[in-house]
């Protein structure tokens, strides 16, 4: 993603958190490189050894009142050793009186000073999420995706093998679009993809033969979503007889979107095959699964049990000599 500036923040974030720049424009073109912030307490009591400068720093009323408690002196004292770090913007919360020293401090060495009506917990609570979606890693995938059953579906496969029809079928039988063609994924936390489609494109489709279809207008505000979890990938691919078939459904295939592990159903597409349905199965057997019933196994272990049965009728029957 491109760097976020500090004037880009307020720009998104000033109404909610209620926010007032006590230092004009000095600073606002900063840069913020990482998604944490956190109070500087720490540094500003004197201990620096693992302080990190890099992050956006909140003032709360614990250390706005310990400031006020140094005399003179050692508040710009610990004002300088903290500002040396040159962090890239401070905010002060619950719309508090900001020390002169602070302030002059900042100006001097160009570092926004940011004040906000907000309690300091209400602030953290509403800052934190928009940080990390703004330093979320993301990509952009070719393909469509469908909310199948609440199921995250996602069609991949070669330009021009079906993946926008497919779609456009399960919306018809009542499931849900939520991107075509241009998939935008970001990450969150460390296992959980979230998905939308282009601002520009959002709930079109390109049927070729067509053209573009609104599928919101044709179909009510029912059949789309802003966005959704990717929980399945299913790759669209052109039959080949040649080529070996996973028929049990126990060898389990992956693949990787941004680091996350995602189940894989690959489907040789041949004349007369019935995607939507197969598609709609996939939702419903990943439903299965996560509900702890994988009908592979089950079938595999009966198999197995009734083998083991006839093996010992043989070899009681080959013992009897009567």
């Amino acid at each position: 993603m491109a760097p976020l500036t500090v004037r880009e923040l307020l720009a998104e974030k000033m109404e909610s958190l209620q926010l007032e720049v006590l230092t004009g424009d000095l600073g606002l073109e900063r840069t913020i490189t990482v998604p944490e912030i956190s109070s500087p307490g720490l540094v500003l009591a004197g201990f620096t050894a693992r302080f990190a400068g890099k992050r956006l720093h909140v003032l709360g009323e614990t250390e706005v009142a310990y400031l006020r408690s140094l005399g003179a002196e050692a508040r710009r004292a610990a004002i300088a050793t903290f500002l040396d770090y040159d962090v890239p913007c401070l905010f002060v919360t619950k719309a508090q009186s900001v020390p002169r020293d602070l302030l002059d401090g900042a100006r001097e060495r160009s570092i926004p000073v940011v004040r906000s009506k907000l309690k300091t917990a209400d602030f953290y609570q509403r800052i934190t999420p928009f940080l990390l979606e703004a330093f979320a890693p993301r990509t952009t995938v070719h393909g469509s995706l469908a909310d199948v059953y609440g199921v995250g579906l996602l069609f991949i496969g070669r330009s021009g093998i079906g993946k926008s029809e497919c779609v456009l079928d399960l919306v018809e039988r009542g499931h849900r679009l939520v991107a075509d063609d241009v998939v935008h994924v970001v990450r969150r936390g460390t296992d959980v993809l979230i998905a939308r489609g282009h601002q520009l494109s959002h709930h079109y489709m390109e049927i070729r033969g067509v053209g573009l279809v609104d599928v919101r207008a044709l179909f009510g505000i029912r059949a789309v979503r802003q966005q959704k979890r990717i929980e399945v990938v299913v790759e669209l691919e052109d039959w080949d007889s040649t080529r070996d078939v996973d028929r049990t459904g126990l060898d389990l295939r992956s693949t990787e979107i941004l680091g996350v592990e995602l189940p894989l159903v690959t489907v040789p597409l041949n004349p007369g095959k019935n995607i939507t349905v197969i598609s709609e199965v996939v939702a419903m057997s990943h439903l299965l699964r996560y509900s702890g019933y994988d009908p592979a196994h089950v079938f595999n272990e009966r198999l197995l049990k009734q083998l083991a049965q006839q093996r010992e009728l043989r070899e009681y029957l080959s013992q009897d000599d009567e």
